[in-house]
């Protein structure tokens, strides 16, 4: 991938449109690999920052965003580090932007083009498996209020991404993911999978940090 990246980056994109026509049953065709290698061919340099993609692409830039910062949280040890990015994007979705404000020091955060390419590699077998099933379908999801809904479940997950806590990144990153996708895709059903599977993981995140902290306040009593 040194030096030779565009011509797969163009195969990608061509045949992801072209799966796409065929419902997805490729995985070639799957919504992150084609999202993923038209973000890549929209920007050829070898770094992308956050704030240009912000800019590139509009009103579909909400979904994008949180969808890339999102992805590397599937690997151990990665999700506090986009915790910050996705919380602010969630809370201006929350307050009814429709694109997305990013604050100078985040705008120039940026991501190398050639691990913007792997991320694909981050999804999981699930989410392999749900993206078959995406498609526009308009619905409540897909209203300016569902956007809203999107919004503040996403700086919630952000939270969740930033406080420390074991076990508590993976299921509320996930559903908030399958949310993502069906933002970009304007699929309502996706989204609304997304969200209840993003409650479910908030509440289990909620409930082991509540945890921890009565064990911790526990242990501190009784050791002074």
């Amino acid at each position: 991938m040194d030096g030779n990246i565009d011509a797969p980056i163009v195969a990608a994109h061509v045949h992801g449109q072209t799966a796409g026509q065929g419902h997805g049953q490729d995985c070639a065709g799957a919504p992150i690999s084609r999202i993923v290698a038209e973000v890549a061919a929209r920007f050829p340099g070898e770094r992308i920052s956050l704030g240009d993609m912000a800019e590139a692409f509009g009103d579909r830039a909400f979904g994008l965003l949180i969808l890339l910062l999102l992805l590397p949280s599937l690997l151990p040890g990665m999700a506090s580090v986009f915790g910050l990015p996705v919380l602010i994007l969630g809370v201006q979705m929350g307050l009814g932007r429709r694109v997305p404000k990013l604050p100078r020091f985040i705008a120039r955060q940026s991501i190398k083009r050639s691990d913007l390419l792997r991320l694909t590699g981050a999804s999981s077998s699930w989410l392999r498996k749900v993206e078959r099933f995406v498609r526009p379908r308009p619905g409540f999801f897909t209203s300016p209020l569902g956007d809203r809904l999107f919004g503040w479940l996403t700086a919630y997950v952000a939270l969740m991404l930033i406080l420390p806590g074991p076990g508590t990144n993976g299921p509320p990153a996930f559903g908030n993911i399958i949310m993502a996708l069906g933002l970009v895709e304007h699929d309502s059903r996706t989204t609304g999978l997304g969200a209840a599977l993003t409650i479910a993981g908030c509440v289990f995140a909620t409930f082991v940090l509540a945890m921890v902290c009565w064990l911790g306040l526990k242990a501190f009593t009784w050791i002074f």
